[in-house]
């Protein structure tokens, strides 16, 4: 029963996958910044440590290894509606879910053997391009209003390109391959089917549940903030970051006007909804953070980088695979308190983050150290509440 159920569709072992690794990097990282850098208590000494310095440790865990798998479990379910094409088959998730299982775990063992680095992200980077393989079969497929797929497709490619910047890192020990890999994860793939799916999606569900809601996707908006994010990247490899405002304030421009046309009075009502524009509503000050820092240098230290990834990526993340998780298991898609508790929760980890990287009485770092623990805390919310329904049959009775 269990494994019948639990192989039934891609966002059930996807989800459940991204769930533990979430689980995982984020424990391990409380640890660490509890111990090694707010020194409440001793650490243990890893190996890989020892050569690899923890601030990518942190970048290939969370940008590598966490999001992807509820990107991959999302749009491997959505994407072939979109485009009007059957669901996948079990010969298309499950070879890239094993593989992609195989190498983390070989990832995470390789934090006493650090030999196995290189053969973990190996299989990944194959579990990887085979989600990319099929997201271009799907993207290629003759349809009407293929941009966001289309986009989700490169994006995925260039995200595969950032495992291959970690493999080389891992045989080489060269720094400079492992920036790539985080700049490649966070501007090449991450940011795009971010704002790609908002964009698609956002506007579709706040229609669903307010009357006369006039949905509205300006492509423009959409191509600006996809743009300024290769370019902020860019900049950032050519270590130009006095210039990555001329990336960000278009940015910045384009995400405040897609929450402005999104907004309705009454989104707030429905919790469903109301956790989509909250977290939507992150990306532009994260923006006018990243533009700052470029005409402030050093004034925002990482405040920037964790309102994107914990004030939108998070939080979106939250309430998309909240609702995936619901409306595929059978159950109504309303937010109950599980859901709602844990993007709250959410709200104050990306809120503790960004003050973190200020000058604070008593220390920064013991702040750091309670938003690492606070969205540990939140996401543990979200799995007791929802991991369940992944493994188990659907309350409707039918299949998937």
């Amino acid at each position: 029963m269990f494994r019948a159920s639990f192989f039934a569709a891609p966002h059930r072992v996807m989800f459940l996958g991204g769930s533990i690794q979430a689980l995982l990097a984020m424990g391990f990282w409380s640890l660490q910044t509890g111990g090694h850098y707010a020194g409440f208590w001793s650490v243990p000494v890893w190996p890989l440590l020892a050569v690899l310095p923890q601030s990518l440790w942190h970048g290939l865990l969370m940008g590598s290894g966490v999001f992807p798998w509820f990107v991959f479990g999302f749009i491997l379910t959505a994407g072939p509606r979109w485009q009007g094409a059957a669901d996948l088959g079990q010969r298309d998730f499950l070879p890239p879910f094993m593989l992609l299982a195989v190498g983390w775990l070989l990832v995470w063992i390789a934090l006493f053997v650090p030999a196995l680095l290189a053969i973990g992200l190996a299989a990944v980077l194959a579990g990887w391009m085979l989600v990319a393989r099929i997201l271009t079969r799907i993207a290629l497929r003759p349809a009407l209003g293929r941009e966001h797929i289309v986009c989700v497709a490169l994006a995925a490619w260039l995200g595969a390109a950032g495992i291959g910047a970690y493999i080389v890192l891992a045989l080489s020990g060269d720094i400079a391959w492992g920036r790539l890999g985080i700049s490649l994860s966070l501007w090449g793939f991450l940011l795009p089917v971010f704002v790609t799916v908002s964009h698609r999606m956002l506007p579709f569900f706040t229609s669903a549940v307010q009357r006369g809601y006039v949905v509205q996707r300006p492509a423009w908006a959409l191509r600006t903030l996809l743009g300024a994010g290769i370019l902020h990247g860019a900049l950032s490899q050519m270590d130009l970051s006095g210039w990555l405002w001329a990336a960000d304030l278009p940015a910045m421009l384009a995400a405040g006007t897609l929450s402005w046309l999104w907004w309705r009075r009454g989104v707030l009502e429905n919790r469903m909804v109301a956790v989509l524009h909250i977290a939507f509503g992150w990306l532009a000050p994260a923006f006018a953070l990243f533009a700052l820092q470029s005409a402030l240098p050093g004034t925002f230290g990482q405040a920037p980088m964790h309102a994107l990834a914990i004030g939108f990526f998070s939080s979106m993340m939250i309430g998309m695979v909240s609702r995936v998780t619901l409306g595929h298991s059978g159950r109504p898609v309303l937010a109950d308190g599980a859901m709602w508790t844990a993007f709250c929760l959410m709200q104050v980890a990306a809120l503790l983050r960004v003050a973190g990287e200020l000058p604070l009485p008593g220390g920064r770092l013991a702040v750091v150290w309670l938003s690492s623990a606070v969205w540990l805390g939140a996401f543990l919310v979200w799995a007791a509440g929802y991991a369940p329904a992944l493994w188990r049959r659907r309350a409707d009775g039918k299949p998937g």
